[in-house]
């Protein structure tokens, strides 16, 4: 990652934030109208109301999504630590995979993953870790056709997940300016959904745990991601109560996979 002007650290750490708040306060009160004149009761007794309702879905967990990486981009300057403590990565990975496989399915691409073993305890933040990752299958699973497929692997010495996909690539221009396309907008056209930044808060996470990220693609030959981690123990652990998880009333995986999703993802029966 280049380094940055003072007047574009402002931006990322500050007025993006401030900015997405306000964004995030007058989405909810559209959300909760909605949600209103549409109850899931309503949806789930007529097919046409649903996928109508779907749509409006579909579009306010993109929004949302935008708004996350706006609330997120700070981190890309935050010196700050990540919360790191002694997990399994492997069962993050294979969490985050079990969670995605269905919406895969639903799109017509297999999604595999591979490790060289059961568990792997190293320190890390779980919740930054799975946001990288559902922005890597994101990615993945956005370029890749109907039958292609998408694979994750956990290997090596130190940790290296990889992210492979059978999708259409990118040339080198575009390879070369990845994970600072936002700031330097105007040499590639800005992506259909999003604003770019989902890569470089990607970076971010992998340099928060001492680690790097890396791309290589071709194009028309897909694209491999690989996030290389140390394989170093924080010496504290992390009490979890997973059934204190609150996500605001939304399903948090179908918010950073919904820029992949056709609007089926969204329909009531998912959304419970």
């Amino acid at each position: 990652m280049r380094d940055y002007t003072e007047e574009e650290l402002k931006i990322l750490s500050d007025m993006l934030p401030n900015i997405a708040l306000q964004l995030r306060t007058s989405l909810a009160t559209v959300y909760t109208a909605v949600d209103r004149l549409v109850p899931a009761d309503m949806r789930e007794k007529d097919a046409k109301t649903d996928r109508t309702a779907a749509a409006f879905y579909q579009s306010y967990y993109r929004l949302y999504r935008v708004i996350s990486n706006l609330t997120d981009a700070g981190q890309l300057f935050d010196r700050k630590r990540f919360e790191l403590y002694d997990d399994d990565i492997v069962g993050v990975c294979r969490s985050v995979c079990g969670e995605v496989d269905f919406l895969f399915n639903m799109q017509g691409v297999t999604l595999d993953f591979l490790s060289d073993r059961d568990s792997r305890i190293i320190s890390l933040d779980a919740a930054a870790i799975r946001k990288m990752l559902l922005n890597l299958l994101s990615n993945a699973l956005k370029f890749t056709p109907q039958g292609g497929s998408v694979r994750v692997k956990t290997e090596g010495r130190n940790v290296k997940i990889t992210v492979a996909d059978s999708g259409c690539g990118m040339n080198s221009d575009t390879l070369a300016h990845l994970f600072d396309r936002f700031i330097d907008g105007g040499q590639d056209p800005m992506p259909p959904r999003g604003l770019g930044l989902g890569l470089p808060i990607c970076q971010r996470i992998a340099q928060g745990h001492g680690g790097r990220i890396v791309a290589q693609s071709e194009e028309g030959r897909g694209s491999l991601f690989t996030v290389s981690l140390p394989a170093v123990r924080a010496g504290r652990v992390r009490l979890k109560d997973r059934g204190s998880d609150y996500a605001g009333g939304f399903n948090p995986t179908l918010v950073e996979m919904s820029d992949a999703l056709s609007g089926e993802a969204f329909l009531q029966k998912y959304l419970d």
